[in-house]
């Protein structure tokens, strides 16, 4: 007995000491792997982390995609990129903040509190995004920030592409101009790759057509030192460039638009019939838009908002004006449409209308006569279409002016766009309370008193006369294309619609404008050109009333805006014309010519660059039958 239990307890003292060493083995292969790993940690990367030991950190950065170019319709370019140095400042490697921001204020030569104000704005968003503090600083600027930048941490000077406009002043109200995105724009996630510094469409094209524009942001990884400064880059996602929008416009017609109206206040827009592409769209006075890339100072943005000729709007297509005897044009259709009057019909002008205890005047003094609707037109009788006006009333007038395009935004693709205004007897008693006059259907008959009309409208309703009675929406926008020159989107007409008119109708009413210019008492006589035949109409819009005698004198910002609406050539329309001149007075002085001239450089020229022969531009309707 005692034999086994011995032998038991043999065995039992065998197990537990093979479990002991088990353990010992275990425990020694883990600390020599420990002793290995470190060693190599210590030996083989000790460097590199060395490196990281000295408060080095990985970050990612975003690369500025290229920004699609700007083009006019036959490629030359109107807004390009170019290189810009600029500075920017990250709050979380600066250490004493306000030490570092001052030091870059002296050497950049602008006031501390400048970039403070900037560093502030952004306080709230992660503090080791860069912050922009000045654009394109220049060579010299660049090699003293370089020179002092291990005394300025935090500070940092990128390569980045700025927007350069070509033209300067050139359509700058079309092509627009980029700002600096706000904090507002920043947290509304509408621009979920941007930071603070970065740069977006704020107007025209340049907001328009944002999304093509812009391209993707690209990145890379980097690992930066305790300074914010770059040790070495590890990886690189390439940006996708903007694609490139190619505009309708032509920018040999676009510049001639725009020297035409230097020195006024006032709009030009032309049109090609056959599509409803803007051939030119000139506001004045223009702006500069390179003042924008690189930020404008308040008092500067002040005295532009303040600017009695309101440099800013776009006054083609922000303008509204009484459209005065061009309205002219849309009382015909309408009359001669509703049958309350037709083409045999004539009226006698002795130079007024006495209606409800008034007379209203007809702007020649002597009267005109008896006229028929064609004279009407081309002689500007105010008493022939006071008549049909009354015939009509003012809700058919109104359905038929809304129904050839005023009254309502025209969907071009720029911002801010004006409605204009059509009134009726349910819009005053809406507006006013109180019911419609007889008296306000003769004003609003010759285009005056409650109705307004924009350049770009009038421009569309005369291309719709002109082309037959087909209605379009305007295109600024031809085509979108990669930088490598593929075609991604394509403008194509986009017809919205007809003229309520027969074409019987409508062409009395070209017969009636064709007069204005080339018949002998036409009102736009001035106009005509032996080479091309115009058909257009005049337009006189008063801002203030005249007492009955007309002669009073008139301070020169309270005198009456010139219009001038026209097409060419009159048998094969291929470009539609209106203008308008603020204070200008007469239509036929001031606006006329403007018109003129703009016809001439496109059809002389040709869309293409050839000289328009004189037998296709002198075939038209000879006289007023």
């Amino acid at each position: 007995m005692e034999t086994i239990e011995s032998l038991v307890k043999s065995v039992d003292h065998d197990w537990y000491k093979q479990r002991i060493v088990g353990m010992m083995i275990g425990v020694l292969a883990v600390f020599v792997v420990l002793l290995v790993r470190l060693l190599y940690l210590q030996v083989v990367l000790g460097e590199d982390y060395y490196r990281l030991s000295m408060n080095n950190s990985i970050r990612l950065q975003t690369v500025d995609p290229p920004r699609g170019l700007i083009l006019d319709r036959n490629g030359t370019k109107l807004a390009e990129n170019q290189p810009s140095f600029d500075v920017s400042f990250t709050p979380k490697d600066a250490g004493d903040v306000g030490r570092v921001l001052t030091a870059l204020a002296s050497h950049l030569q602008v006031p501390a509190e400048d970039l403070f104000s900037k560093v502030k704005q952004v306080r709230g968003l992660a503090a080791f995004k860069p912050v922009l503090l000045k654009q394109n600083i220049g060579r010299d600027l660049l090699a003293v920030v370089e020179a002092r930048k291990v005394d300025m941490p935090g500070v940092s000077v990128q390569v980045r592409l700025r927007r350069n406009y070509l033209y300067a002043v050139n359509a700058s109200h079309v092509i627009g101009y980029l700002g600096e995105i706000n904090l507002d724009e920043l947290k509304s996630g509408d621009f979920p790759h941007l930071r603070s510094g970065d740069f977006i469409g704020k107007f025209g094209v340049e907001r328009s057509c944002e999304s093509f524009l812009r391209g993707e942001p690209g990145g890379r990884q980097v690992e930066v030192n305790a300074n914010g400064q770059i040790m070495r880059v590890l990886q690189t996602v390439s940006p996708q460039p903007g694609r490139n929008v190619h505009l309708t416009l032509e920018r040999d017609l676009q510049q001639r638009a725009e020297d035409l109206l230097e020195g006024v206040a006032g709009a030009a827009v032309a049109v090609e019939p056959a599509t409803g592409h803007i051939l030119a769209m000139a506001s004045s006075p223009s702006f500069n838009q390179n003042v924008f890339v690189s930020g404008i100072s308040p008092d500067f943005w002040e005295s532009l908002i303040a600017h009695p000729f309101r440099p800013l709007e776009n006054k083609a297509v922000q303008g509204e004006y009484p459209p005065g005897s061009t309205f002219k044009i849309v009382t015909a259709l309408a009359g001669l449409e509703e049958k309350v009057i037709d083409e045999t019909t004539t009226f006698d002008c002795e130079g007024f209308l006495p209606f409800a205890g008034r007379d209203y005047r007809c702007w020649k003094k002597e009267g005109h006569g008896r006229v028929d609707v064609r004279r009407a037109l081309a002689e500007s009788c105010d008493v022939f279409f006071y008549r049909t006006g009354l015939r009509l009333g003012i809700d058919r007038l109104a359905w038929y002016a809304k129904s050839l395009g005023l009254g309502g935004r025209t969907g071009v693709t720029l911002d801010q766009e004006a409605r204009g205004l059509i009134p009726s007897s349910t819009w005053k008693k809406k507006r006013y309370g109180v019911p419609w006059q007889e008296g306000e259907t003769l004003s609003v008959s010759i285009g005056q008193g409650y109705v307004l009309a924009t350049p770009l409208q009038m421009a569309m309703l005369t291309a719709s006369v002109a082309n037959g009675g087909t209605r379009y929406r305007p295109a600024i926008m031809e085509r979108v294309e990669t930088m490598e020159g593929e075609v991604v989107y394509q403008s194509a007409p986009q017809e919205i619609g007809r003229l309520p008119i027969s074409p019987r109708n409508l062409k009395i009413v070209q017969q009636g404008i064709w007069g204005a210019v080339n018949g002998d008492r036409g009102t736009a006589r001035r106009v005509h050109l032996n080479d091309i035949e115009i058909a257009g109409k005049t337009g006189t819009s008063q801002v203030v009333g005249r007492k009955d005698g007309g002669d009073d004198y008139i301070p020169p910002h309270l005198r009456p805006h010139a219009w001038f609406v026209c097409y060419a050539p009159f048998n094969a329309p291929q470009i539609a014309v209106a203008v308008v001149v603020e204070n200008g007075e007469h239509g036929s002085s001031a606006a006329g010519p403007i018109a003129r001239e703009i016809v001439k450089t496109y059809l002389r020229k040709g869309p293409k660059g050839q000289k328009l022969a004189n037998d296709e531009a002198q075939v038209g309707v000879r006289g007023n039958g």
